[in-house]
């Protein structure tokens, strides 16, 4: 008897500029069930492909030619002007250092990947935004998912720095 598996009817965009990760990334997702995975090498593939297949949710490299992953997660968070600017997204990155962080949060992400990842790590942050699913908000400038409550106190630091960008 087989199982169907969570993740069978959702479409995932890995946006990332190496080819390499990109087809390790296509593996485990296929081999966590998604049967829809599509694949871009930088920010403004990643933004034409969102609109021709409309993901559900999205995993964006950091660092890219033409349009970085800071400016692709920014339009695509954009209530005014995107379609798109609900749909989960989890940033990959080898960079860990604070105001980085900071600044992902702002832009409003839902999870972050640090690089390099494993297949458990990539489950847990998928199960995350599509079982677990945040509700968004916006204050002033920021749009994106509300902290999550379990973190606390730390978390009303982060909306008070969220509000103040």
């Amino acid at each position: 008897m087989s199982t169907v598996s969570p993740y069978s009817q959702i479409a995932v965009l890995v946006v990332d500029d190496d080819a390499y990760l990109r087809k390790i990334v296509r593996s485990l997702l296929i081999g966590f069930g998604v049967q829809r995975v599509y694949e871009a090498g930088d920010g403004a593939q990643g933004l034409e492909v969102m609109n021709q297949f409309r993901p559900d949710v999205l995993l964006v490299d950091w660092e890219m030619p033409m349009l970085n992953g800071a400016e692709m997660i920014r339009l695509v968070r954009d209530p005014a002007n995107s379609p798109h600017a609900t749909t989960p997204i989890i940033l990959m990155t080898a960079h860990t250092e604070r105001h980085r962080i900071q600044q992902a949060m702002q832009l409003g992400i839902n999870e972050m990947l640090v690089k390099p990842f494993s297949a458990k790590n990539l489950l847990q942050r998928l199960d995350l935004v599509v079982n677990h699913p945040r509700p968004f908000m916006q204050i002033g400038n920021y749009f994106g998912p509300m902290p999550r409550p379990a973190r606390g106190a730390a978390n009303l630091g982060l909306a008070t720095e969220i509000a103040e960008a």
